[in-house]
């Protein structure tokens, strides 16, 4: 005789069987440019699966980051507004000891999706801070607030980006492997303990860093910021791919049976960049290339476990990247000399941190029940994940939140004779922003010189940043020019007058003329 099935389950078996609202898989990459899969035209790296992701579905050419930096990006995605709206910490790339970027109380797609009957989760990288902000965050003890109090019901996260410490995992609230004997610290400010920096000792680096990256050094790579303690809990470069798929068909296996939101936060291909052996040197652009496939490897693991489980057909999957890409970031690793004349953002001008084309515009896929396959150039903005995962659920996004958001649903079925969003907005570093309203795109003046928002120890006079430094209003006509090589405000100088005002009215930070 069979047991008997728990009646959540069963339940859930009948949801699902009269057509249960579809399980929502959002991954999302960390600097992956719009012209480095190989379905958006790359040739020197190999993305299969992602490209099979893109032949069964819908693949967008003008979707875009609301953000050219990655925490104010994935504030957006959360929220469905754009980062300048955010109370505080406006437009800042957190440190890893950084408060929660949210209010408690502020609806997120994962709270929303939660009240809605759906199980949550986050894994991989977080990048969105810790804890009040009355007090430092303690990392040996309970770390909260953070994902599970903003409507997440299950996370698995490192706290900031790779290059960031503290270099661990957290599970829901506790550090992964702490041993309380060897207590965690960490500082942005000043120096902890003895352990050697990468200023200190450059002989024990895998890869060089500048001085912003010279912070201590953890598993051979010097890091932003200083910690001590917490030594058996620290990651290995070389593991985050694959602890990023156990942990993720982890939270697949168990929650299969109902409605479930997982968004997982890619590593790759941020610095530093380290490949796991099995990829280490196997692509044909250095190490920035073998760690995109390994972002391929890890999406083709999360599909072929939907596959596996019986619930590919049940599931919306969104791939996207949280802005544009750069090959410099801190860490000398050859990837511009070893780039074998791919260009990662396909082409486009300008990358991460400037609101360029190359800056903001980024893959985005959508697979699932519903969606229908082709190439779309319907424009998208990330913030439209909350209304659009609102619209799978068939449920009204909140009145209060979400304002940015706009439901894309009608464009993954190929309903709509126009396509739902006019314009989008996107912002940079250094007070620069930009609008897109139909093929125009209007950016003003900043005015600003500097690395505003980088988090400790920007450099103001960095070449990477000098790009999102504006002299001069620019208009240009994307149909004609997707480069963005000649500058026609002279020409249509009401248009720009009219976009100016366009981002006014929208409470952007637009610089006085």
């Amino acid at each position: 005789m069979k047991p008997l099935r728990p009646l959540a389950v069963l339940l859930a078996s009948a949801l699902l069987s009269s057509g249960r609202p579809p399980n929502i898989l959002l991954i999302v990459t960390d600097d992956l440019g719009f012209g480095d899969p190989g379905c958006y035209g790359a040739e020197q790296i190999a993305t299969p699966r992602i490209d099979r992701l893109a032949d069964e579905g819908l693949r967008f050419t003008s979707a875009y980051a609301p953000a050219s930096t990655c925490t104010p990006t994935r504030y957006s995605i959360l929220t469905g507004e754009y980062p300048w709206r955010q109370k505080v910490r406006k437009n800042t790339i957190l440190d890893g000891d950084a408060p929660l970027a949210f209010e408690t109380s502020q609806p997120t797609v994962a709270g929303f999706l939660k009240s809605a009957g759906y199980t949550t989760g986050v894994v991989g990288k977080w990048h969105l801070g810790l804890g009040d902000g009355v007090r430092p965050v303690d990392f040996n003890a309970e770390i909260k607030p953070g994902p599970l109090e903003i409507g997440f019901d299950y996370c698995h996260i490192i706290p900031a980006t790779v290059d960031r410490v503290p270099s661990l995992w957290i599970e829901n609230h506790r550090v992964v492997g702490l041993d309380p004997e060897d207590p965690i610290e960490v500082s942005y400010q000043k120096r902890l303990g003895d352990e050697p920096t990468g200023i200190e000792r450059p002989d024990l680096l895998k890869q060089k860093a500048d001085e912003q990256h010279s912070g201590i050094i953890i598993n051979g790579i010097s890091r932003i910021g200083s910690m001590t303690g917490g030594h058996a809990a620290r990651f290995k470069d070389e593991d985050l791919p694959a602890t990023v798929v156990e942990k993720s068909l982890a939270f697949l296996e168990k929650h299969r049976d109902a409605p479930f939101f997982l968004m997982v936060g890619m590593f790759e291909p941020h610095v530093p960049r380290v490949a796991a052996p099995t990829f280490a040197g196997k692509s044909k652009c250095g190490v920035r290339g073998d760690v995109i496939q390994q972002i391929d490897w890890q999406t083709g693991e999360l599909l072929d476990a939907l596959e596996r489980l019986g619930i590919a057909d049940d599931t919306v999957v969104f791939l996207t990247s949280d802005n544009g890409p750069l090959f410099f970031d801190g860490y000398f690793d050859g990837s511009e000399r070893d780039a074998n004349g791919h260009k990662p953002a396909g082409g486009l001008r300008g990358g991460k941190y400037n609101v360029f084309e190359g800056g903001t515009r980024v893959p985005f896929i959508a697979r699932g029940p519903g969606v229908r396959k082709g190439t779309t150039d319907a424009i998208l903005c990330l913030t439209d994940i909350f209304a659009t995962a609102a619209g799978l659920a068939e449920q009204p996004k909140p009145e209060a939140g979400a304002r940015d958001s706009i439901d894309q649903t009608p464009v993954l079925r190929g309903e709509p004779a126009e396509p739902v969003r006019g314009s989008v907005i996107t912002q940079g570093i250094s007070g620069a922003v930009a609008i897109r309203e139909g093929d125009w795109k209007f950016i003003p003046a900043n005015g600003e010189a500097g690395a505003a928002g980088m988090g400790s120890g920007a450099n103001a006079s960095d070449k990477r940043f000098a790009a999102a430094v504006i002299t001069e209003d620019l208009l240009f006509d994307l149909g004609s020019d997707r480069g963005e090589t000649k500058n026609v405000i002279s020409e249509q100088p009401g248009r720009a007058a009219a976009l100016r005002k366009a981002l006014v009215e929208e409470g952007a930070p637009v610089t006085k003329p």
